[in-house]
């Protein structure tokens, strides 16, 4: 069994609800009837309904069981507004602007998931990332503690040699471009509880640099060496260990050589990436020339769960992406 095969049993176990923003959308609506018919979440589809009817009608899509919303036409929409508006007056909020952002149903979506209508949201098969995390960011905000939203990659490769029988973390591979030592820091213990929420592993985390302990000296090594501390300090429990090269994170003689009596070196099931270019070329590499499943990006930080979709996403991407949404939720309602 897969670990997405997993995630979605562990979806089943205890159904959530995921509102869906995208609902004139045709793969969501595609989705949203798999999902309800899999059992994996309960579905809120958001837009214009008769809209999502006529197209569900035109796709040959049941959607009994999902639950369909307009904004405006909702009993919450004038207490939303008056909400969204308290939250935001601040930053130059007026009524009349947050009337019409609720109408948007990226901001209604995130409003249902602040008032604990639905458990999770799951978006960006039309909208860009910075439109998909932008109402959370501004509505649903971080999680105690967490310094940045990030994003990681669920990796299993296939010959099963490294991380946990082949399963791995990969971080940040899509959202911060260039973090600071404190940003890294967030992102290691985020993607440690995701690793563990999701995969089941229990994490050990490396702090991926072109060093190893020492071996070459550059501020963007200090970086790391200084998000290692950071990391030891806020999240004592870790298993943590930095600044190491890939290879000492993940062959076990390379590890113990260059840093003799880690309990990570040489067998890292996290890694954590200096940059994203560094991140994001390194899942690619790994998928391609390994063959590796990737999964994501998974979205971590935020005090409710949010997941970004690509433009291109399958409809089974969004199947799999929501199901992994539902399993955050049960872990942070925990």
């Amino acid at each position: 069994m897969s670990v997405l095969d997993k995630i979605k049993a562990k979806a089943k176990a205890d159904v959530k609800r995921v509102v869906l923003p995208e609902g004139e959308e045709e793969r969501i609506i595609r989705a949203a009837e798999i999902i309800t018919k899999e059992g994996i979440a309960e579905v809120v589809l958001l837009g214009n309904v008769e809209n999502i009817k006529a197209k569900a009608e035109a796709c040959g899509v049941c959607l009994n069981g999902v639950e369909l919303q307009s904004p405006v036409a909702s009993p919450d929409f004038g207490r939303y507004v008056n909400e969204f508006y308290e939250m935001r007056k601040a930053k130059g909020m007026t009524p009349e602007k947050a009337e019409k952002t609720m109408q948007d149903t990226m901001f209604f979506g995130a409003m249902l998931l602040y008032d604990g209508k639905v458990d999770g949201l799951v978006a960006g098969a039309i909208c860009t990332t910075a439109d998909t995390l932008r109402p959370g960011l501004q509505i649903i905000k971080m999680a105690p503690g967490m310094g940045t939203v990030s994003s990681c990659f669920i990796m299993e490769v296939p010959n099963k040699a490294y991380g946990d029988d082949g399963v791995m973390i990969f971080a940040d591979c899509a959202v911060n471009i260039a973090p600071t030592s404190e940003q890294l820091a967030s992102i290691a213990i985020a993607s440690a509880e995701t690793g563990k929420a999701l995969c089941g592993i229990e994490p050990r985390v490396a702090m991926l640099s072109f060093s190893t302990k020492g071996s070459a000296k550059h501020e963007n090594v200090d970086k790391v060496t200084a998000a290692t501390a950071l990391v030891k300090e806020q999240a004592p429990y870790l298993n943590v260990d930095g600044e190491l090269q890939a290879d000492a994170a993940l062959v076990e003689k390379v590890g113990q050589l260059k840093s003799p009596g880690s309990p990570v070196a040489g067998k890292a099931n996290v890694l954590v990436f200096p940059d994203l270019q560094s991140g994001n070329i390194g899942y690619k590499l790994v998928q391609r020339l390994a063959g590796a499943e990737a999964t994501g990006p998974i979205c971590q930080g935020f005090r409710k769960p949010i997941n970004d979709l690509s433009r291109g996403c399958s409809v089974e991407d969004v199947v799999s992406v929501t199901a992994i949404t539902a399993v955050q939720a049960q872990n942070m309602a925990k």
